[in-house]
């Protein structure tokens, strides 16, 4: 489960994608499987939410990693190569982004 926190020490991917209401569901679910099946199986992985905004056009993807090494591993690796291959097919465009957490309130 992704713990947002700055006192927390792990490498946070926030992947935006930009997607149609008639593919969102679609690509949604291609996400999951992509998660359930390779990601979350993967060396560091620690937590995934995915996040859809309300007129369904936007897919925030939140996944935490042990280290920026783990993910980026996992992001070379032939499996998700074939994955992105699927996810490019269901969205106008995608774009994984590595941040660190500054600040967390609550």
């Amino acid at each position: 489960m992704p713990d947002i926190s700055k006192d927390n020490d792990v490498q946070t991917v926030i992947t935006t994608f930009e997607v149609t209401p008639a593919t969102c569901q679609d690509l949604l679910d291609e996400l999951k499987v992509a998660c359930d099946v390779f990601v979350s199986k993967q060396p560091g992985f620690v937590g995934a939410a995915m996040h859809v905004n309300d007129a369904q056009t936007r897919i925030a993807n939140y996944t935490q990693w042990k280290a920026r090494d783990d993910f980026q591993a996992m992001l070379r690796s032939d499996e998700m190569q074939a994955y992105h291959q699927n996810f490019n097919a269901l969205c106008k465009s995608f774009e994984p982004v590595m941040y660190d957490v500054v600040v967390s309130i609550g």
